[in-house]
């Protein structure tokens, strides 16, 4: 495989590098990456994939910038909000280096597209921020026989492993589902948006999974197989943990159940059958709007969320739900909201169950929906 003038300067540093020669930088071009989502994770870890020369990457992400992005998203700037990540993130990295291949999907990894989108790379990099996708990702790679390169971070925290990697002794290792068998509840889930992240995390752990991808393309050095790195930025602490293959592993164990894709939805515990009366952020808007309406609205996020923005609600934060009962009106409509609609369903399942409460409905979406409605 031969290299342009151009791009023996351009790689000039990786080939200066004791045991990298043009056979490793062939490598890297050979290579084809698919990477699930262009957000904190996916900015910085397509830059160094892309300044590198891995030779194919795939971006797949159905969402547009946002401004609230640009605090990590370091791929996009503030002429590219309302634009499609994908479409953006391509058009950045080929300016970045003409002499490989960017492929963009601006849509979502499901289990309908999965099998055909993955099947055409040789590594996963799974920067995502949802449990569905990330046991979708598990899965498809594990069927199609590739290696899943996968981090996530959360606050002042975060993750890096290699799952399903294929040893010198051509064993595969572990994969997502040993380390986490079953899904945390649904309605325990904070999303990021609603618990908050350090910006720079984001460019340490993606810099970090970009590293393990070039390790898994070059077989260079030991990579993450079997093994949970993690950091934490406000402690400097990092450990790395073993993880050991599970004989009960759906997908991988002994005894297989899951042998195409489900639906990771359902089995995360999401989109379930309707079990709380809810309304839409419209409707809730024309009752803010309507004097003769009589509702109390209560927001059940915590006091320092409740202080960056709200919409006027009683603050009765769900870890204290207990203690403020007094305050809730039983005699009229009681509203109850959280940031994405998930926390407020189990304050609803609470104050139903424990408390007796039959006049509360779900705003659907949360604060979110009802910023976009405005």
């Amino acid at each position: 495989m031969e290299f342009s003038p151009e791009e023996l300067s351009r790689y000039s540093r990786h080939l200066n590098l004791p045991n990298f020669s043009l056979a490793e930088q062939s490598a890297l071009r050979a290579a084809k990456v698919l990477v699930v989502g262009a957000g904190g994770l996916g900015s910085p870890m397509l830059q160094y994939l892309v300044a590198a020369g891995v030779g194919t990457i795939g971006i797949i992400d159905p969402d547009t910038i946002e401004v609230s992005n640009l605090q990590r998203q370091i791929l996009f700037r503030t002429e590219d909000i309302g634009q499609p990540k994908a479409v953006t993130a391509a058009r950045v990295l080929s300016q970045l280096n003409p002499h490989i291949t960017v492929r963009q999907y601006s849509e979502a990894l499901t289990a309908s597209n999965a099998m055909e989108i993955v099947q055409s790379y040789d590594i996963v990099a799974d920067g995502t921020d949802n449990f569905p996708t990330r046991y979708l990702v598990n899965d498809a790679c594990v069927l199609l026989d590739k290696v899943n390169v996968h981090a996530s971070i959360f606050r002042f925290e975060g993750q890096v492993s290699v799952f399903n990697y294929l040893d010198e002794k051509g064993a595969r290792g572990p994969n997502y589902r040993d380390l986490f068998p079953t899904p945390p509840p649904a309605d325990q889930v904070m999303s990021c948006e609603e618990g908050g992240i350090l910006g720079v995390l984001a460019g340490i752990v993606g810099s970090m999974q970009a590293l393990e991808v070039i390790k898994v393309i070059l077989r260079m050095g030991e990579v993450l197989s079997g093994k949970l790195w993690t950091t934490n930025t406000l402690t400097h602490a990092t450990q790395v943990l073993n993880i050991q293959k599970n004989p009960q592993n759906p997908i991988s164990g002994d005894h297989p159940t899951i042998r195409e894709l489900i639906d990771y939805d359902a089995f995360c515990g999401i989109n379930l059958p309707q079990q709380v009366t809810s309304i839409s952020a419209d409707t809730l808007k024309q009752w803010l709007e309507d004097p003769e309406k009589d509702f109390q609205l209560v927001d059940v996020r915590e006091a320092e969320e409740y202080e960056r923005h709200n919409i006027g609600g009683l603050l009765l934060p769900l870890s204290e739900l207990g203690t403020h009962i007094d305050q809730l009106n039983r005699e009229s409509t009681i509203v109850v909201h959280c940031q994405s609609g998930i926390r407020s369903r189990k304050a609803i399942k609470i104050l139903s169950e424990q408390f007796g409460f039959t006049n509360l409905i779900n705003l659907e979406g949360g604060l979110r929906s009802f910023v976009s409605h405005k």
